[in-house]
């Protein structure tokens, strides 16, 4: 069984004439632990589909499943809970708040979940670790590096080891020397097991990825 179902997926924008598809039907399977790249021109779906998938943007029809919960099936509350549970999120603009130290910025995931504040300290620490940062705790933004600020949204990212990563250029804003860390880290993550699913425009990037989606104009490119 699929890991990740996306079943005749559409996603419309407004009604009538001024009515947009951004995706016309899109189906495919991923399975655990792959590492899928997602590619496509500008406009052509793919960040809309990165967002139906993080379960952020309810899809005009189709279905979208993973591991057996059928997420536009749940409430509000139950999809942040899975959002909470299964999902990590790597953007492009790293998000970091800037009067936060690294550490700070990586706990903010786990600030809803219930558990002692050491507890958490400890996990955000654990996740640096694995990002290469340990020895950067409690530097503010400001005084790390591009990359190692990609790192640190990475970190942010797995603090709670989610299952899956959805990243939507995470080295749009990297010279290619950074990009290749980052690449390598998320290779790294994805040896480990983790799943990812990653949008890029960059041919050099998308080589790290097992499998090619190509997006166009809101469908699968055959």
């Amino acid at each position: 069984m699929s890991y990740i179902k996306v079943e005749n997926v559409t996603k419309q924008y407004g009604s009538g004439d001024a009515a947009v598809k951004a995706l016309r039907g899109m189906t495919f399977d991923i399975q655990e632990s792959e590492f899928v790249g997602v590619m496509g021109e500008s406009g052509s779906g793919k960040s809309t589909l990165l967002s139906v998938m993080g379960a952020l943007n309810t899809p005009t029809s189709g279905k979208y499943t993973v591991d057996g919960i059928e997420v536009y099936g749940l409430n509000s509350e139950q999809r942040a809970d899975f959002r909470r549970e299964f999902l990590g999120f790597v953007f492009q603009s790293f998000y970091l708040i800037p009067y936060l130290t690294v550490l700070e910025n990586v706990m903010l995931p786990l600030t809803t979940l219930k558990m002692k504040g050491q507890k958490k300290r400890n996990m955000a620490s654990h996740s640096l670790e694995r990002v290469g940062l340990e020895g950067k705790s409690n530097r503010l933004p400001s005084e790390i590096s591009g990359g190692e600020q990609e790192r640190v949204a990475i970190a942010r990212a797995i603090a709670n080891e989610p299952p899956i990563l959805l990243a939507d250029e995470p080295t749009g804003n990297l010279d290619s020397k950074t990009s290749k860390g980052i690449m390598d880290l998320f290779q790294k993550l994805n040896v480990d097991g983790t799943t990812i699913v990653m949008v890029t425009h960059n041919r050099d990037c998308a080589h790290y990825a097992g499998r090619i989606l190509e997006v166009s104009d809101g469908l699968l490119a055959q």
